[in-house]
């Protein structure tokens, strides 16, 4: 993988990881006899994790039946599209086709929208009374966002006035609206989700790269991070990020711990960016859209636009066809992602339960052809072998400054468990031209990474 060049450490990984896949592949390479053409496979939403399983299902067994079950013909994709709001990516960029998929691997694809199934008679329901009969059904419904959970919030306040934008589409525009028109010396909150949510190092991206853009923009503009949370996923290189770029003071902790490896620079006056932690009360409480006010464990901030990115849980499809536990979210069987709590159904993504393994697409790739070929081998009668998963999460802390997290993942004790000991991160002493080119490879896996789901 293109992370790979940036340490040693990452490179042993790559390669390691590379000789195991492929030794899994050689070892439990599928068989194309299994009953050509009679087996049906559904597949529920066309998201990243739906569409890798077709497609990925079709290579392992061309004579399958697959069909995708999505309510929305073109999909928008959620990774990158913090990119719209500083005008380096646009609205239609986000767009991809299902075109490929149809054409290349002879997928089938139903635009409806599901609203229940019969696990016995195994056949799936939707809005426009279609009844579409299955042998295996994965789901892989994504997020829903839990607007309500903070007073003064809901769906209404976000489309209108408020927007979340982490499910990319009208709120993502008006949010890109709301930040290029603000006023000189305006005011940006964004409010943090609490674990467990899609892609951690996000919001933490999305502060950066508009923090970036108002110093060219609006040099008096000021960004406030509050969360709920004390750390997060990338939080002592991302922050190297701002300090360096943006003249962000590191909380003392946080030096502490980093000063043995890298200069932590203190500087004077006041940074444009700030981080309220939820030690220092950065917990929000309530949303006031009418007067642009946000309330927090600590203080109540008067801002000109306000981001919130609450808390989530499984898509509703999940709760629809009876998926998720207390939770929100999505038991299954680590070996083969198997719903718990469903027969004959497979869940994938941001909405099932991965223990290690965090909710990225990167993740529900990695998911969906361990699914696809779980299924391919169970339906020829054959055990589904030992999986592996990585995962990569690229982020930015500015145009130029790029940086990862990168893990694998096996079972270990019935969980799933990262198994790697060496550097997870872009190291803190890397060189200007490797934190450069760690935004290269940032640019580089959204096209390719693209690719790889849906052509």
């Amino acid at each position: 993988m293109a992370h790979a060049d940036l340490s040693k450490s990452s490179l042993s990984r790559r390669d390691w990881l590379t000789q195991a896949l492929g030794l899994l592949s050689v070892a439990a390479a599928p068989s194309l006899s299994f009953a050509a053409g009679t087996a049906r496979i559904v597949i529920v939403g066309g998201g990243v994790g739906g569409a890798t399983t077709a497609k990925y299902l079709k290579l392992f067994n061309p004579s399958l039946k697959v069909t995708v079950i999505e309510k929305n013909p073109v999909y928008v994709r959620p990774y990158g599209s913090s990119e719209v709001l500083n005008q380096h990516a646009t609205m239609d960029e986000l767009q991809v086709s299902y075109d490929a998929l149809r054409s290349t691997y002879g997928i089938n694809f139903v635009f409806d929208t599901v609203t229940g199934f019969d696990p016995v008679a195994r056949t799936v329901n939707t809005a426009g009374r279609q009844k579409i009969a299955y042998d295996r059904l994965v789901v892989s419904p994504g997020i829903q966002l839990l607007y309500e959970n903070y007073a003064g919030y809901s769906e209404s306040v976000a489309r209108t006035a408020v927007p979340s934008g982490w499910i990319p589409g009208e709120q993502t525009a008006l949010l890109a609206k709301q930040l290029q028109g603000m006023r000189q010396g305006g005011t940006f909150v964004i409010a943090a989700p609490p674990n467990p949510y899609r892609c951690p190092p996000g919001p933490y991206e999305r502060a950066a790269l508009m923090t970036e853009w108002f110093a060219k923009h609006n040099p008096t503009a000021k960004v406030i991070i509050v969360d709920p949370k004390d750390s997060f996923v990338t939080d002592q290189t991302m922050m190297l990020g701002w300090n360096r770029l943006y003249k962000f003071n590191l909380p003392t902790d946080y030096v502490q711990k980093m000063q043995d490896q890298v200069e932590v620079k203190q500087h004077s006056g006041t940074s444009m960016l700030s981080w309220v932690r939820g030690k220092d009360g950065g917990r929000t409480l309530k949303i006031d859209s009418k007067n642009m006010r946000i309330e927090t464990e600590a203080e109540t901030i008067k801002a000109d636009v306000i981001n919130v990115i609450p808390p989530m849980r499984a898509g509703q499809v999940a709760m629809t066809l009876g998926l998720a536990d207390g939770s929100g979210f999505c038991p299954v069987d680590r070996r083969t992602f198997a719903s718990t709590l469903q027969p004959n159904v497979h869940v994938i993504g941001d909405a099932c339960i991965a223990d290690a393994m965090p909710k990225s697409g990167f993740s529900a790739n990695n998911q969906a052809k361990v699914v696809a070929r779980a299924i391919v081998e169970e339906l020829a009668g054959r055990s589904a072998p030992e999986p592996l998963w990585e995962n990569t999460c690229y982020a930015l802390a500015g145009k130029d400054y790029g940086l990862f997290v990168a893990d694998v993942f096996k079972i270990v004790d019935g969980k799933i468990t990262r198994i790697n000991t060496k550097q997870r991160y872009l190291p803190l002493s890397a060189t200007p031209a490797q934190i450069k080119l760690g935004a290269r490879y940032q640019q580089a896996w959204l096209r390719t990474f693209t690719a790889d789901c849906f052509t």
